[in-house]
Order: structure tokens, then sequence, then C-alpha cells
């Protein structure tokens, strides 16, 4: 079986202006990185065209070892639409650095259903993790130089500051470090860390700012901690806002790349989605949604994550109204949900898949309480029997949930041209009337048990005495109104990772609620969150390579 990266190199890649041309982007008007890669101005933006055009949000069952493949079905997916005669273009996340080298490998696509070019956009692609990356450092920068500053300090208590500096790579010994060392020129000494850079506040910003006025106020309002008069401190006091949005000039700009078969693809940003919204910008969407008729799209994680987010943060923010969702599910992940170690997913198991579906029938549920019936697709193994896949059909045509299966990853658009004519009968039918879970006017401890009890099926939510405190915190600071971004596990509906398939009865412990002002959301945490990444034992780096000629090999 060939590599992703092997087949990706058999694509011929047009020319950056091709793609434009596809989408009547006038050449001189797109800002080239290279040959195949450009930013797409902020003009290109059409509310009145982004409005009425189709928004599809790709989502999945909850993620296992045996992977589900949201990215590769979303690639796929937009092939086929274009197959069969809608202007569609997939707009994804960027890939982080750490996860490339490290566990995850590349993340743009996989097979026949990928986005080009690879290498480029699992490395540095257009500078934008850089960009964000030095914006975050220069806030961080700016606060110790206050605090050791003594004539034109604003007073920061150092024990309340909660911002870290940020890096685009695995390194677990970063985590947790004392800066300032050195005596008195060297800075005040505090407990601070690294958080990978897709954990940053300014990568959650980019991605639900609309333009730079709205970045630039969302930049000012990071919370950063309190004054020893008990005063809160944001970054517009340190004036760092207007900086901050200098280095982020070209960032918040959209990077227009090609699948396989040569449509467009824009991919932008690309925040945590378990402490952050988990999808691309605003913009990127919106500028989706101007030049074309359909958007594929997807949200990290399973639904109860990052589509959770996708809705009730960045729809609301940036007032948009999906028009289908596609579930994507694998007979070996729900195998793996009815208890089958990752060894034995290859062998047929209808006993082990008939307990796992019972993921997917929640999630199915999931969706519905967003008033939408989704779309499931599922993405075909060659391990997969038919009589698993029946199994799964039944199953759905019970639910009155529409099925179909593709195999975008060993045939691309030819393998989605079922899920793509059911995609669009399901947007023509105009049945979706998308609602919100949830008003942000509510208390938070109201909104945070709607998502619990509704989404995840918990019985009840227990704040420790920690979490109470940031409560009343975030009461003080006029803040309550805001939406809440839940970070917890992503491989249980629950909080503890251990629970797979659909548990029931359980207590989500909310252990503390840490405030993202300038993005918009409060973030209550559950669980052991990791926001810096360590690598595993053989890091993905040890087979990535580049010849005499400049090839580069071993991505994937």
């Amino acid at each position: 079986m060939h590599t992703d990266l092997e087949i990706s190199k058999k694509a011929p890649l047009l020319p950056i202006a091709e793609i434009g041309k596809k989408l009547n982007i006038n050449a001189e008007d797109l800002i080239p990185y290279g040959k195949t890669k450009a930013k797409i101005p902020l003009t290109y933006i059409d509310k009145e065209k982004y409005s009425k055009n189709n928004l599809i949000l790709v989502s999945a069952i909850s993620p296992t070892p045996a992977g589900e493949g949201k990215t590769t079905m979303s690639i796929g997916l937009t092939e086929a639409l274009n197959k069969i005669g809608k202007k569609t273009t997939v707009v994804l996340r960027e890939p982080s650095l750490g996860p490339v080298f490290g566990i995850k490998g590349g993340a743009t696509g996989g097979g026949y259903s990928q986005v080009l070019p690879m290498e480029d956009i699992n490395l540095h692609f257009t500078g934008d993790f850089s960009a964000i990356e030095k914006s975050n450092n220069l806030l961080a920068a700016l606060i110790d130089n206050n605090v050791q500053n003594k004539n034109n300090s604003l007073g920061i208590d150092p024990r309340t500051v909660t911002w870290k500096r940020v890096m685009d790579m695995n390194d677990r010994s970063l985590r947790n470090m004392i800066v300032g060392l050195g005596g008195t020129t060297s800075g005040v000494p505090r407990e601070t860390g690294f958080d990978i850079t897709a954990a940053s506040e300014i990568m959650a910003i980019l991605c639900l700012a609309e333009n730079f006025s709205d970045l630039k106020k969302r930049l000012g309002n990071i919370f950063i901690g309190f004054t020893y008069n008990k005063e809160p401190i944001y970054a517009r006091d340190l004036k760092a806002h207007g900086a901050m949005a200098a280095l982020l000039k070209d960032a918040i700009m959209p990077n227009l790349v090609q699948t396989m078969e040569g449509n467009p693809a824009i991919i932008h940003g690309g925040p945590f989605a378990n402490i952050a919204q988990g999808t691309n910008s605003i913009i990127a969407t919106k500028t989706g949604l101007s030049l074309s008729d359909y958007v594929v799209t997807e949200a990290g994680f399973g639904f109860d994550l990052g589509a959770e987010k996708f809705f009730d943060i960045k729809c609301v923010s940036g007032r948009l109204s999906p028009k289908a969702v596609v579930l994507v599910a694998t007979v070996r992940a729900l195998k793996y949900h009815g208890g089958i170690a990752v060894a034995d997913l290859q062998i047929e198991n209808l006993e082990a898949l008939e307990k796992g579906l019972a993921n997917l029938e929640k999630h199915i549920e999931n969706i519905g309480l967003f008033n939408i019936l989704p779309v499931v697709a599922i993405n075909k193994f060659t391990s997969d029997t038919d009589g698993e896949i029946d199994l799964i059909r039944k199953r759905c045509e019970k639910l009155g949930v529409t099925v179909e299966v593709a195999d975008v990853w060993a045939h691309g658009g030819e393998g989605a041209i079922a899920l793509a004519k059911d995609v669009v009968a399901t947007v023509e039918a105009n049945h979706v009337k998308f609602t919100p879970m949830y008003d942000w006017s509510l208390p938070v401890e109201e909104k945070i048990d709607i998502i619990a009890k509704k989404i995840y099926g918990a019985k009840a939510i227990d704040y420790t005495s920690k979490a109470r405190a940031n409560l009343r915190k975030i009461e003080r600071l006029g803040l309550s109104g805001l939406p809440v971004c839940i970070a917890k596990t992503q491989k249980s509906l629950s909080d503890n990772p251990a629970l797979l398939g659909r548990p029931k009865d359980f207590v989500v412990t909310v252990r503390e609620i840490e405030i993202a002002a300038g993005a918009g959301f409060l973030v209550p945490i559950t669980g052991d969150i990791m926001r810096m990444p360590g690598l595993p034992e053989h890091p993905a780096s040890e087979k990535i390579d580049i010849t005499d000629d400049g090839t580069i090999e071993g991505l994937f």
C-alpha cells in the first residue's frame, strides 16, 4: 500500500491562480506564497452571498485509536459534490507542527482524498502559526517587563498572571518552569510555562475575529490577572493589542490551496477542540461561502466536543446557519467502543459492533438537539465485512437516519457520490432549522448543566471549591454572559477517558473555570487537559527526512 505522501505526489498541482479562477478571484488580488499557495484578501467576504449559500459540517463519533477520518471524509465529500455539479470548497484547520512530528503525523487527509501541497501545509505553510506564536509571546514579554519596571508599573501581582508563552512543538519539559532567575536585572521570578501554539488564546481569537477592528478589540480584552489592589488587568492596559494585531497582519487572511482533484481548499487556523472551539476561522468559512455554493468544513474530535462548540460558539458568534451535518463512523471505531482491543479490530465481531453502536446513537441524538437530522457516513476500511456494514445500516434506518458507505481513501470523490447526493437532498429539502443549545445570557452554571446533561449524558455536575471561586470571579468581572467552552477528554462522552460507548449516570467534575475574555468564552476544565503535549517513545519525526534534491519524505 502506498503512503499518503507517495499518493499525493502523483497528483499534478495546478498554479494557484487557476484555483483562484475557479472561485472568481482575480489573480492580481491573490497574495502568493510560492506557486501553489496564496492568501485571500478579506475583501472577498460578501455578506449577501455567504448568508444564502450552504454550510455543511462534518463531525464524528467519539475518537478512538482506530481512527474515524473526518478530514479525509470532508475532502472526499467536497470532490464528490463538485463531480455532481455543485460548486464546493472545503474549509479546514491548519495542522500543528507538534503533532506532525509527534504522534499524529500530518493532517491533510489521506489516500486519494487529500489537500495539497501536503508537505508545505503540514510544515511551515504560510507562517500563520509563527505569527500567532510571536503575538502571544510579545504579550508575555510585555507582562514581565511591566512587573520588572517599577517606574511604569501597573502593579500587576505576578502570582495572579495566567498568561503563558507558546511554541509549536511537543515539548513536555516546558510545561512548568520558573522565569526571571539571574538577579534583579533579569526579571522577577515567578512560576509559568509553555503551551503549544494551537492552545494559545490568540489562536482562538484569530479564528473568531470578523475583521481587523474585531481582532484588535478581542486582543485588548485578553484577561491577564489582577493588580495587588485586586483590580483586573487586560492586554489593553499594557497597550499591547495594536502591536499584537500588527504581527497578525497576514495571518488573519485565509489560505488558498487545492484538493487532489484540483478543487479549491481554504485552510486557516487550528485551535484545540477541547480547550477552544476546534474549528477553522469564521473569516475562512465566510470567504468560502462567499465564493462557492457549498462549503464543507469539520470540527475537531467527536460531536460532543468540536461540533457542539462549532454550533454554540462559532455559529452564534459569526451568525452562521449550517444546512446539514455528516456524522462519520467506522466499523473499527464502533467495535472499539464495544470493548474490542485495537489488535482485534480487523476480525468480524457483530456482538461488539452492536454494543458500540450506542455511541453512534448518542451522537445522532445530540445532533437532533440542534434541530438537525444527520447523514451518517461509514468511512470504509478493507477489513469491514458486509454483515458489519449491514448492521450499521439497519440501525440507522431504524433511527430514521440516512446512511451511506464512502470509500474516499481509495477512490477520492468517486467514493462519495452517493453521500454527496444525500447531502444535497438534505439541503434542498430545507428541513434544517438550526437552534443553539442555550442562550448566552443564562447563568454560567445553567449553561454547563445543559451541555453536560443533554450532550454528554451526565446525571449531575460537581464543582470544586476552586471552580466555585472562579464563578464568583467571573461574576465580579461581568463576564457571566459569555458562552462556555467545556474542556474534557475527547475519548469519552463523559469526563473519564476509560468510559467508552455510551456511559450513563456519571458525574462531571468541574475543577476550575478559566477566562478567555479575548476569545469571548469561558473554559470549564474537567479532568486533566494537556496543553503542551509530549513526544511518544518513537516520534513521527524519526521517519521524516529530506533528500539531496529537496524532496521531503516520511510525512503521513
